[in-house]
């Protein structure tokens, strides 16, 4: 079996002319850094990606003997957040933060996967909440990654990233 284990660029910074397969996956498939999947063709193939990395729309995976992929993210069904107000939109967004919740922000509305108990509380909040169906591609953090806990992995890259932005920011104090 094949084994894909590096992302090496996005379509935005490659040649178009250059006719790669694809490999659709929705949104909870593309945040598992190690899985079995299928390629178009039918080839079975193995993603062994560092932890944590999470695959966007249009980024090509390479294999160690060179052979290439591009990730397209599936529609999915999801939640719709909109209102008149743009401070109401502001409100689900620290809602939704304060529960670790994945979203994907715009300039007029909030997308997130479907949870009846989250579409209540936005309702409750005075919004309106729509269901559709649409490629998901929410927020990765303020440092690039997912959300962290000292128990990952990564916690003392992210940790040590946060310090450098913190001291840089403080004027090396």
């Amino acid at each position: 079996m094949r084994r894909f284990t590096k992302v090496v660029a996005n379509t935005d910074t490659t040649d178009p002319a250059k006719d790669i397969p694809s490999l659709v996956l929705p949104f909870d498939s593309r945040k598992k850094s190690r899985q079995l999947v299928k390629l178009e063709a039918g080839e079975e193939i193995g993603l062994l990606l560092p932890p944590g990395t999470i695959l966007r729309d249009g980024d090509i995976v390479e294999s160690k003997d060179g052979y290439q992929f591009k990730i397209q993210a599936a529609k999915e069904e999801l939640i719709m957040v909109t209102a008149p107000d743009p401070f109401l939109l502001l409100r689900a967004a620290y809602h939704l933060g304060n529960r670790h919740t994945a979203i994907e922000l715009q300039p007029d509305r909030i997308l997130l996967q479907v949870d009846p108990v989250l579409k209540e509380m936005l309702l409750g909040l005075g919004l309106t909440v729509t269901l559709v169906s649409e490629k998901f591609t929410p927020e990765t953090g303020a440092y690039g990654g997912g959300h962290k806990h000292g128990h990952n992995e990564t916690f003392a890259e992210d940790h040590a990233l946060a310090q450098r932005v913190f001291h840089e920011h403080e004027g090396g104090q």
